[in-house]
């Protein structure tokens, strides 16, 4: 069985698109680890998931908030962890909370927390090819 494939996004729109077809494949309880600069696709990828997931959701960057909501048939529990460098810090923002509660969870700069990463997860890399262009590495863990 394939764990690991790589897609060529050419555009935002791209991305959206492969995140929906990989929409399809997500179910309750899983976990997305993402990893990739400021700027390589990360919230278009939720929003393209979003669209399959939680139509009516209005996906925003969580930099802010640290998590996003979104509410659909499975809800998606959208986080960045880029000033997230503890397991004190996870615990006060109730990170481990959302892993009951039956929805997807994707994290922004997951190579913050790899304390925190479960073992079984999708591990999705964003590598800049140009103003618009990425290739995309979803692997299964």
């Amino acid at each position: 069985m394939e764990n690991k494939w790589i897609y060529t996004s050419n555009s935002e729109e791209d991305t959206e698109k492969i995140a929906a077809e990989f929409a399809k494949t997500l179910k309750k309880g899983d976990f997305i680890a993402f990893f990739g600069n400021l700027g390589s696709g990360k919230t278009a990828f939720v929003r393209g998931v979003a669209s399959v997931l939680c139509p009516k959701a209005r996906v925003q960057s969580p930099t802010y908030a640290i998590v996003n909501e979104y509410r659909g048939d499975i809800p998606i529990f959208h986080f960045d962890m880029y000033r997230i460098l503890d397991d004190d810090s996870l615990y006060s923002v109730g990170f481990y909370d959302y892993f009951d509660r039956g929805g997807v969870i994707f994290t922004e700069w997951s190579e913050n927390i790899p304390f925190a990463l479960p073992d079984e997860r999708y591990d999705i890399t964003f590598e800049k090819t140009g103003d618009t262009g990425r290739i995309i590495t979803i692997e299964k863990k």
